[in-house]
């Protein structure tokens, strides 16, 4: 009699061949997990060189590209929504960019002055690869022993933290391939929403206030100083996005503009600043996943339950109540006032920077809210950086009581909460 069920079947297998300069292009089907082995030669996922016959499991929806400089035989097992071989890939571009920034690091290794190495930016629309671009190139700096920061300008997705975040890191080893960069001391700072358009002036505040806080670790840390920075960008590139793209040119002193995949964006660079900056206009990888409004929502919605929950190594956060009156919440940015409700030749005031208190009511449901650094209102909550975030789950008016979700136990750390526009939905 058989006894295999369609559930106790083992999931499919397939070894595949990759020759030089080829890649292997995965995407793993909904609700699966896919196992990637390199069996022989060498290959490396996004600039991490994976080690041979040790099994690398992605999880549901995960998108892997496996690349080999000289030849290899990947063993992949699981169920695969996409997976086909490349040799059109424009990786080879990618190393030249490196070690061309390489050389400018070398350049200032031999000043033996305080001189800064390269300040690179990586700009270009949604759905290019900009956030994979950073990855292979701090990669590739890191296994070359320099130690870059790694500076994430990308507020609608968040690779240092959560959605509607900016924040600076110092890379100091490869990127794990299953789960990315060490995030253990991260500088965050909140900026509420999940596009720049929403607070312009805030979103340029908090750039400026970030490049203060990198060029101050340079000064300290001789090997970062050398290493530079990598700065991953938002997808928006025209009128006010292209304005915001010139704030952080001038306030990082980038050396290097990398542009994916928008000439009219390389161009206005070169009208711009001339021969100012080097601007490089790069191919986008013929792998890059084009992402749907829903879809970039439900990346955000991921990248907050993993900020709770973990990836691979699972994380266990903590529920309890807040009282009331523990936290002081504020929100950044008020209203504006409509025209047509100001006294007659009244200009309305901008409050794009106001630290406005929040009253305690059910509206705050599924916020997500950013623990300040802050010791006082009078610390500017505005620039302040932020330790940790919550969720608000439930709001008892009654008892007077918040509930939240915590990455750690209570109480919290600090009383003052920024609440920001993100909502999550904990369904766990």
């Amino acid at each position: 009699m058989d006894t295999d069920t369609p559930s106790a079947q083992a999931p499919p297998k397939k070894e595949w061949t990759l020759e030089v300069d080829h890649e292997l292009r995965l995407e793993v089907a909904k609700d699966n997990e896919v196992e990637v082995m390199i069996v022989d030669g060498q290959a490396e996922i996004f600039g991490t060189e994976l080690v041979r016959n040790r099994r690398y499991l992605f999880g549901s929806g995960a998108k892997v590209a496996v690349f080999t400089w000289h030849g290899c035989v990947v063993e992949v097992t699981g169920e695969l929504e996409v997976s086909y071989i490349s040799g059109e890939t424009p990786m080879v571009i990618y190393l030249n960019v490196h070690m061309a920034i390489e050389q400018m690091r070398q350049k200032v290794e031999k000043q033996n002055d305080s001189s800064i190495g390269p300040k690179v930016m990586i700009c270009g629309p949604v759905n290019v690869g900009k956030s994979t671009l950073s990855r292979i190139l701090l990669n590739y700096s890191v296994r070359m022993g320099r130690r870059p920061i790694f500076v994430d300008l990308d507020v609608g997705q968040g690779s240092i933290s959560v959605p509607g975040t900016m924040g600076a890191l110092l890379v100091e080893r490869p990127a794990d391939a299953e789960e990315g960069f060490s995030l253990q001391t991260p500088l965050v700072y909140n900026f509420g929403n999940a596009s720049p358009a929403d607070n312009m002036k805030l979103y340029n505040v908090l750039a400026t206030q970030l490049a203060d806080v990198v060029f101050k670790h340079f000064e300290h840390n001789e090997k970062a100083g050398v290493s530079g920075c990598i700065i991953n960008t938002c997808g928006w590139v025209t009128g006010g996005g292209f304005k915001i793209l010139m704030n952080i040119v001038q306030v990082f002193k980038v050396d290097v503009i990398l542009v994916l995949d928008h000439e009219r964006v390389y161009n206005d660079f070169k009208t711009n600043l001339g021969d100012l900056v080097q601007c490089v206009h790069l191919p986008k990888s013929g792998g890059v996943f084009e992402r749907s409004q829903e879809q970039r929502r439900n990346a955000r919605d991921e990248k907050i339950r993993e900020y709770f929950y973990g990836g691979r190594t699972p994380l266990y956060p903590h529920v309890f109540d807040v009282k009331f009156d523990e936290v002081k919440l504020f929100k950044i940015g008020a209203p504006e006032v409509p025209d047509s409700c100001l006294p007659l030749g009244m200009e309305p005031e901008d409050s794009s920077m106001k630290a406005v208190p929040v009253a305690p009511s059910v509206a705050l449901l599924h916020s997500l809210c950013a623990v300040s650094a802050a010791e006082s209102p009078e610390d500017d909550l505005t620039k302040s950086n932020v330790v940790g975030f919550i969720v608000i789950t439930n709001v008892d008016i009654e008892s007077k009581m918040f509930t939240v979700l915590s990455p750690a136990p209570r109480p919290l750390p600090k009383e003052y909460l920024i609440v920001s526009d993100i909502k999550f939905m904990d369904l766990k």
